[in-house]
């Protein structure tokens, strides 16, 4: 065979081998390639909507954190208002109770001062009756009387 026979044979399979591979491997190729390119974008546009929702979802928790934070720190306010205001109202209380018992005791001592005088006018009394017993039965005598007033004096 001769070299242009042999070119010519070799262009017809080459031909033959191009036409086959266009008709019947090239498509499943390229559909193939086609089928990755979609899930590569399909893929890509689902990791962008992850990212936003993601973005989203921080967002989200933030303002619920920030809202949690601020109703803690209010009930907080409102649980020191409560405390404060309980301490404010036994303190009142013990207050309004200690001067009732001040009171009461004051009440009881001057009771018991009026008692003392009480006792002690009937004791002085009792005193300047015997006083004057005694000085009626002695005779009228000024330094006697003197020495019986002074006994009476150191007795009172």
């Amino acid at each position: 065979m001769s070299i242009n026979a042999t070119l010519f044979v070799q262009l017809v399979v080459f031909a033959i081998l191009v036409w086959f591979t266009m008709r019947f491997v090239w498509p499943p190729i390229t559909k193939a390639i086609d089928e990755r390119t979609q899930k590569i974008a399909d893929g890509l546009s689902a990791a962008e909507r992850a990212r936003l929702e993601l973005t989203n979802a921080n967002r989200r928790v933030d303002e619920q954190l920030s809202a949690a934070r601020d109703d803690a720190a209010r009930r907080l306010a409102d649980a020191e208002r409560l405390a404060q205001s309980m301490i404010e109202d036994a303190k009142a209380r013990a207050a309004e109770e200690g001067a009732k018992i001040v009171a009461a005791a004051r009440a009881e001592a001057q009771q018991e001062m009026v008692k003392a005088r009480e006792v002690l006018r009937g004791q002085v009394a009792e005193l300047a009756v015997r006083g004057a017993e005694q000085i009626l039965r002695r005779e009228v005598d000024a330094k006697a009387h003197a020495d019986l007033l002074a006994r009476l004096q150191t007795e009172l």
